[in-house]
């Protein structure tokens, strides 16, 4: 008895231990190279939880988002649908950024104070982020609303405008609405990634409007629910900021500074995205084959996403399809026939899957110096 008693004290010992070492992360993390100039910040500004339609406490948005290795969240709670209201009565809108905030206070996690103004047709739904007080913002008039955005200095996106409630078509509509709004600089940014849906309509008007490209999760119940027992990750916005903080990813998202991810689907203008997808694959080594004018070359996807590439160099694989998936954080290698030795080769590769414009994927080249 004395000895199973001992065992047992050792066990819980162990248990309490191991609970206070957890590390919230999962084992997919989401990782992302930064690039010349700028910190690649993961973000996901749009999630709700118990306090509007969500089904979760704000406390384990906090918890999901430092297993998924995110650098920053905002809880944009429905400002006028509150379906759970009789049972979680707020006056206070701000209420689940505050309880997020303290979750967060002793983690490396940003909360962004934001809510979700919600209208019908053609108004539609949309995020004003980095917000100080939510309150004001509940207004009768959606114009009102925007305004009083605007006078706290949010930035103000427009979420899932292809969604087929807002569109029958399935097409984004920008009516003459959201066109007063982008004139009185009330609207921002655009989603074309929401939840697991990618408008390409979206990325043209983003583009039209020189509006910020944007991906969030929308995510209602749980991430390991929606995304990660299905095989995937959870979409987010890549911000390029000067900077770890608040107030560099907001001067970031004004700049338009911005790619959408979405597992392999990477969308954004090219001046991020092509020097992003560049950083992603680092050329570890290159050689010549022993005798052969056969180029090996060693490369890294250092990014959590797997990539589809095509090869559009001058010269061919030696012994590979052209077309070729590329693995997170896969080491592969990959063999050019240039046909004499070359001290310098340019390898041009394709990113199928990503996305400058619609059906616009950039070609990445990388300037190789084989070793002797």
């Amino acid at each position: 008895m004395k000895t199973k008693l001992l065992f047992l004290c050792s066990l819980m010992a162990s248990l309490i231990v191991t609970s206070q070492q957890h590390e919230h992360q999962s084992s997919r993390p989401l990782s992302f190279p930064d690039i010349p100039g700028y910190k690649s910040l993961k973000t996901d500004l749009h999630i709700h939880t118990v306090f509007s339609d969500g089904y979760v406490w704000p406390n384990i948005r906090v918890m999901e988002a430092l297993r998924d290795n995110l650098d920053a969240i905002s809880l944009t709670e429905h400002l006028e649908y509150q379906p759970h209201l009789e049972d979680i009565p707020h006056p206070d809108r701000n209420r689940s950024y505050a309880i997020a905030l303290e979750e967060a206070k002793e983690h490396d996690l940003m909360i962004v104070h934001g809510s979700e103004i919600t209208r019908s047709a053609p108004i539609g739904h949309n995020n004003a982020v980095f917000i100080k007080d939510a309150n004001p913002i509940l207004q009768d008039k959606a114009e009102k609303a925007f305004a009083e955005a605007k006078k706290q200095n949010a930035f103000v996106f427009w979420n899932h405008p292809a969604w087929h409630n807002q569109s029958p078509t399935g097409n984004p509509i920008l009516s003459d609405f959201q066109k007063d709004r982008i004139k009185n600089d009330e609207l921002h940014g655009i989603e074309v990634i929401n939840s697991v849906d990618y408008a390409q309509e979206s990325l043209a008007l983003a583009l039209e409007h020189n509006l910020t490209i944007m991906g969030t999760s929308d995510i209602h119940g749980l991430i390991d629910w929606d995304y990660t027992e299905k095989g995937n990750q959870r979409p987010i916005t890549l911000v390029f900021a000067k900077e770890r903080s608040i107030e560099s990813i907001q001067e970031a998202l004004f700049a338009g500074r911005t790619v959408a991810v979405y597992n392999e689907l990477i969308v954004g203008k090219e001046e991020f995205l092509v020097p992003l997808l560049k950083a992603s694959i680092v050329v570890e080594k290159a050689t010549y084959l022993r005798n052969t004018q056969v180029l090996e070359i060693e490369l890294k996807n250092s990014t959590s996403s797997n990539l589809l590439f095509e090869n559009v160099s001058d010269y061919t694989f030696y012994d590979s399809s052209p077309v070729f998936e590329f693995k997170a954080g896969e080491t592969k290698k990959v063999a050019l026939k240039t046909l004499e030795k070359k001290n310098e080769i340019t390898l041009k590769l394709k990113a199928l899957g990503c996305f400058t414009a619609p059906k616009v994927s950039p070609t990445i080249s990388w300037t190789i110096s084989p070793e002797n």
